[in-house]
């Protein structure tokens, strides 16, 4: 039986384990780590605010150094998320035509 992720952003998934967030499919050459590296609370929840992004090399066979191809901060969850799906689009497109 195949994988049904429970939580999906364009289409690919999104697993969290305490404060990273995995986008992506682990399966294509590259997926985002996300890093919570603050939080604030609005109307009574508690939010991420500022997130460490990178775009990282599914090769494990690599060194990590190797495998980080992009990385920034970005303030809130969606800015981080928008950001890093078009760069993911464009690594996994441009791997695909390699």
């Amino acid at each position: 039986m195949a994988y049904t992720p429970k939580l999906t952003y364009k289409g690919k998934p999104l697993v969290r384990c305490g404060n990273e967030i995995y986008y992506g499919n682990m399966t294509d050459p590259y997926i985002l780590y996300l890093q919570e590296m603050t939080t604030k609370v609005e109307n009574g929840q508690e939010i991420a605010d500022k997130i460490h992004l990178i775009l990282l090399s599914t090769d494990t066979k690599k060194p990590l150094a190797e495998r980080i191809m992009r990385q920034t901060n970005k303030v809130g969850l969606f800015n981080a998320l928008d950001i890093g799906s078009i760069w993911l689009e464009k690594a996994i497109g441009g791997a695909a035509n390699a």
